[in-house]
C-alpha cells in the first residue's frame, strides 16, 4: 500500500466515505468531523513508520449536547456500514498494549471513528471547553502538547453553528500576558543552569557538561519555538518543528556545536551563539521592554552567560494582570512537569497547578 500523509487519507475517507453513509442512514444529523486527537500526522510529521500503529482511515465524530441521545444510534451505523478498506488500508484496528487504536488490520475488531458531544470531548481533552471562555488557570494547566493537537490536526466539517472552528480559533495562541508570564518562566529555567556546563567541565565531568548543555538546549528549543507563536510538541517532534522555524538555522548550528563539540570552548560557544538569538527573539517580540542580548561572565568565573533572570524580570515586569505579576515564576504545568503520566491526564495536570500555587 503506498504512504499517503494521515490527514489527507482521513479527510478523503470523511468526504467519500463518512459524509455519505451518515447522510443516507443518520437523517439531519448535526455533526462536526475531524482528526485533533494525537497523532504525528496532526502536525504533518507523519511517515510510512508512523502506520505500525494508531495510524489509518479513521476520525472523530462530534454531536451538539441537544444531539447526545443519537450517539449510539450513529455508533450502530458506523459498526456496521463501514468498508473493509479505504485506498488500500483496512479501516479496523487489532492490538492494544500502549496504542490507542493498535494497528490497521482486515482482521480487526474495531474500527477508527469515535463519536462524541464536542464539549463533553474538549472538557475530558483539554480540561475545560474553550467555547465557554479560557482563564489564566485554563491557560496554564494545559500542556502544549494538548494545545498544539487541537490547533493542528484538520476539521473536515463543522455542521455544529461553527462550534468546532470556534473552539480552535479560541486557543490558537496565549493571550498576551500569559504568553509573557510563561516566557519569564522559560528564561527562568536558563537562569538557573546556563552557569552549570561550565563548573562541570571546570572540574572534569565532562558527561555532566554535556547533560547540562542538552538540557539546555532542549529549554532553548521550546522557548524558540514560544517566541515564535508556535506551541511546542513533545520531544519527539521537538526538534523538528524548532528547526522549521524560519530564522533557527543559525540556532540549530549553534546548539548543534555546543553538543557535539569536545572541548569546553567549543560546548561554551555554541551556547552563547544560542543565547544571545533567543535573547535578540524576545527583544523583537515587544511584549517587554528590550535588554542588552550579550553574554557576560558569570560573577568572577571564566564562564560566559547571559544572565538570563534580566529577561525573565521584564517580562514579568510587563505584566499589567496584578494576580498573574504575582504568581511564582513556574510557567504552564509542561514547564515543570515532565511525567507523560500527569500531561497526558487533564485532570491530574490541574490538580498539580493547584497545588503548586500559593495559598
Amino acid at each position: 500500500m503506498a504512504f499517503v500523509p494521515g490527514l489527507t487519507l482521513c479527510r478523503r475517507f470523511h468526504h467519500e466515505v463518512l459524509a455519505p453513509l451518515l447522510a443516507d442512514r443518520c437523517p439531519g444529523l448535526r455533526y462536526a468531523a475531524a482528526l485533533l486527537d494525537g497523532g504525528s500526522e496532526l502536525l504533518g510529521l507523519d511517515t510510512a513508520r508512523s502506520t505500525d500503529h494508531d495510524w489509518g482511515p479513521r476520525g472523530q465524530l462530534f454531536v451538539a449536547a441537544r444531539d447526545t441521545d443519537r450517539v449510539p444510534e450513529v455508533r450502530a451505523v458506523l459498526d456496521a456500514g463501514l468498508p473493509a478498506e479505504f485506498l488500500g488500508w483496512p479501516t479496523r484496528y487489532a492490538g492494544h498494549g500502549d496504542a490507542r487504536l493498535g494497528v490497521v488490520d482486515a482482521s480487526g475488531s474495531r474500527h477508527g471513528v469515535t463519536v462524541d458531544e464536542v464539549g463533553g470531548w474538549l472538557r475530558d481533552r483539554l480540561g475545560f471547553d474553550p467555547t465557554r471562555g479560557i482563564a489564566v488557570e485554563d491557560w496554564l494547566a494545559t500542556p502544549t502538547q494538548r494545545l498544539a493537537e487541537v490547533t493542528g490536526g484538520a476539521v473536515f466539517h463543522d455542521g455544529l453553528d461553527g462550534a468546532l472552528t470556534a473552539a480552535r480559533a479560541a486557543l490558537a495562541w496565549y493571550p498576551d500576558d500569559v504568553w509573557r508570564h510563561v516566557l519569564a518562566a522559560a528564561w527562568a529555567r536558563v537562569a538557573q543552569s546556563e552557569h552549570l556546563p561550565g563548573r562541570c567541565a571546570e572540574v572534569g565531568d565532562e558527561l555532566g557538561s554535556r547533560v547540562v548543555t542538552a538540557g539546555l538546549a532542549h529549554d532553548l528549543m521550546r522557548l524558540g519555538l514560544l517566541l515564535h507563536r508556535r506551541w511546542p510538541p513533545y520531544d519527539k517532534w521537538l526538534g523538528t518543528l524548532f528547526a522549521r522555524l524560519p530564522p533557527a538555522a543559525p540556532v540549530v548550528v549553534a546548539l548543534t556545536d555546543a553538543l557535539s563539540s569536545g572541548a569546553w570552548s567549543g560546548r561554551q560557544a555554541g551556547l552563547v551563539r544560542a543565547l544571545e538569538t533567543l535573547a535578540a527573539w524576545t527583544n523583537d517580540t515587544g511584549l517587554a521592554a528590550p535588554v542588552d542580548p550579550t553574554v557576560r561572565p558569570f560573577h568572577r568565573r571564566p564562564f560566559l552567560v547571559l544572565h538570563a533572570g534580566r529577561f525573565a524580570a521584564a517580562l514579568r515586569a510587563a505584566i499589567t494582570d496584578p494576580a498573574l505579576r504575582a504568581r511564582p515564576p513556574l510557567g504552564a504545568v509542561d514547564q515543570y512537569v515532565h511525567s507523560v503520566d500527569v500531561l497526558t491526564h487533564a485532570d491530574r495536570a490541574r490538580r498539580v497547578c493547584t497545588a503548586v500555587l500559593p495559598s
